[in-house]
């Protein structure tokens, strides 16, 4: 089937009942026949019916052999750091998302893994970044917030030859417009809090593998840490997918025009668009996406923090919060908000300016979500 098919019936009839929309099973334990033998359930934490059709679908379009089902996107990276021992090596974009540069630094630094930030957007940089010590590379691509593009093919080229994991952070993108592991990625991380869902109304986070040792251990440590998703979040993410399709070409179409316009006002200074032939990465984004996604930033020529809160504190249909991939379109200031605790000189040196401003455009019609950006700017 193609994929948006196989979007529509990600959610299959219950074997049971034969209910048309996954059932949500509520509950804690499971019935026992006689100790420790059981119809494939005991208790929710380990394994629970609902979620279990939702790991089993990100794994579908993922093109992996096993998904899990975390409370959030950062319980999912988590998890995946939980891979490491002390020592070893984890060389990430310089400008990840804030909560992953977070947890790496005050966390697990703390416990002896060693942690590099480079623009991984330059393959000779990754090159003279590795060393026997690296285990993983962790990308996202596009970036968050300056949409930077990463080769993914390329890398997973490098990280096989120093026998480290890609692990690519797909968020940004979903599976309808990027597929990293048939890219030559071993792990894809997302958020399932935002395109995924993609109503603002779900709280989750997804880990898909290809590898089936790589899936034990991984089962071990989602079981053994407890992070997991609850039966209700994961049928609402199951019914965020079937549009997901839909809903990722409107983001894209509206994102595109949006770019576009803001590169024709007087008042900005930079635009970052993947979709933009200007975009330096232009054509590694278009070799291996299938669209470039509903996510813009753009800095303004007077850069300063009052200037980038006066206009986010203007729009009327662009509402302020701290989140992305809803169908509604949000805007956010990554320098007080989601990369708050990034060091300023770290900021400074990815290119996050205090000016800078990151768009979540939604599904909404483009000319009202553009005269709303004409009129907030003016």
């Amino acid at each position: 089937m193609k994929l948006e098919t196989k979007l529509v019936h990600i959610s299959t009839p219950d074997v049971l009942t034969g209910a048309i929309s996954t059932p949500i099973y509520q509950t804690s334990s499971y019935v026992q026949e006689e100790p420790d033998v059981n119809k494939g359930f005991a208790y929710t934490r380990t394994a629970n019916p609902t979620r279990k059709v939702v790991e089993q679908a990100i794994a579908e379009l993922e093109g992996g052999i096993a998904g899990f089902a975390f409370s959030s996107g950062l319980a999912a990276t988590d998890c995946v750091l939980k891979l490491l021992k002390q020592g070893d090596e984890i060389i990430a974009v310089n400008d990840v998302y804030g909560g992953t540069y977070r947890i790496v630094t005050t966390v697990y630094n703390k416990f002896g893994v060693i942690s590099k930030f480079i623009d991984t957007t330059d393959i000779q940089n990754v090159l003279q970044a590795v060393s026997n010590k690296t285990r993983f590379i962790w990308l996202e691509t596009p970036t968050n917030p300056t949409l930077k593009i990463s080769d993914i093919e390329e890398i997973a080229k490098i990280s096989k030859q120093v026998g480290a994991l890609l692990i690519v952070d797909n968020t940004f993108l979903s599976p309808a417009l990027q597929q990293p592991i048939r890219l030559g990625a071993d792990i894809v991380v997302h958020s399932g809090t935002k395109y995924l869902s993609g109503h603002g109304d779900v709280l989750s986070g997804f880990i898909v593998v290809k590898d089936p040792k790589i899936a034990e251990e991984l089962k071990y440590l989602q079981n053994t840490s407890g992070g997991v998703l609850s039966p209700f979040d994961s049928w609402l993410t199951l019914r965020g997918i079937q549009t997901l399709s839909l809903r990722m070409e409107k983001h894209s179409q509206n994102a595109q025009k949006i770019a576009e316009f803001l590169t024709t006002h007087s008042k900005v200074d930079k635009v970052y668009y993947p979709g933009l032939k200007n975009h330096p990465n232009h054509h590694i984004a278009a070799k291996q996406q299938k669209g470039f996604g509903g996510m813009v930033s753009f800095s303004l020529k007077d850069d300063t923090l009052e200037t980038a809160k006066d206009f986010l504190t203007r729009t009327k249909i662009f509402l302020l919060a701290e989140n992305l991939g809803d169908v509604r379109s949000l805007g956010s200031h990554p320098a007080t908000m989601t990369h708050k605790s990034t060091p300023l000189e770290v900021r400074k040196e990815t290119g996050i300016q205090d000016s800078l401003i990151r768009l979540s455009v939604g599904i909404e019609n483009v000319d009202d979500l553009i005269n709303d950006i004409k009129q907030a700017l003016d």
